[in-house]
């Protein structure tokens, strides 16, 4: 008989941690532009480690993003790397109202692998390369950014037969990682801490400032672990992540 209380006492005490433990962490579907990638990979280990929670990041341009939303994508919450397309998803009906705020102020980088190479905007001027990489200023705001930047140093008539174009931030800095460009505009995010190459910090005086919102979308409304990771996002852990690859912390 004490081994048959013993046994069920165990069993109940199996069930209870059972349902208090992770069977009960929620997965969160996240859009998030590329250029964020390492930190939102960083923020989301946080994120689950103080929660128990996943999130599932899907990287791309802030435009084709929005795109896969207005098309019913899954996403429930969306990083994107400008501040108007989640004013844009609460405006279309898409996005929680009020839910939209800054959440990082990315940077601009002229980079190349080359040692020495990069020397400010005297090496645009100069001309000596054969392709100038960037990402597609229609999708990708850090590719209307580079454009922003080359009108305001009156150089992009000069520059434009020299531009390689990708689809997003990340092929972008591939061009220039594989050789394909001898340098190319990317985010501060991506080069931060590189010893390798040569980069010049574009003064922000050049080009728009690139205010990065996120937004809650309708399909995350019912979501506490949607609107938990809201919150994260907005306190001192995610604070730091986001200090850590240059970026400046949305007020």
């Amino acid at each position: 008989m004490r081994l048959v209380r013993n046994w069920t006492a165990a069993l109940a005490l199996a069930i209870v941690a059972l349902f208090a433990g992770p069977a009960f962490a929620e997965g969160v579907n996240v859009a998030v532009a590329a250029n964020f990638t390492g930190a939102a990979k960083e923020i989301g280990a946080a994120f689950k480690s103080k929660t128990g929670n996943d999130l599932v990041l899907s990287f791309g341009a802030s435009g084709q993003l929005y795109t896969q939303i207005t098309q019913g994508a899954p996403f429930e919450v969306f990083l994107s790397a400008d501040a108007a397309r989640p004013k844009k998803a609460v405006d279309d009906g898409l996005g929680v109202a009020g839910s939209n705020f800054t959440y990082a102020i990315g940077k601009l980088v002229l980079w190349s692998k080359m040692p020495g190479f990069v020397t400010g905007e005297d090496t645009l001027k100069a001309g000596s390369f054969n392709k100038l990489s960037i990402c597609d200023p229609k999708a990708a705001p850090y590719g209307q950014a580079a454009v922003e930047t080359m009108d305001s140093l009156k150089l992009t008539d000069a520059l434009k037969p020299k531009l390689v174009q990708g689809a997003n931030i990340t092929q972008a800095f591939q061009f220039v990682d594989t050789g394909n460009a001898e340098l190319g505009f990317v985010a501060l995010s991506q080069v931060i801490g590189k010893s390798e190459g040569s980069q010049w910090l574009v003064p922000q005086d050049l080009y728009k400032p690139i205010k990065q919102d996120a937004v809650l979308l309708n399909k995350g409304k019912g979501s506490a672990a949607a609107k938990a990771f809201m919150d994260f996002l907005k306190g001192p852990e995610a604070a730091a992540i986001i200090k850590k690859y240059g970026y400046e912390v949305g007020s």
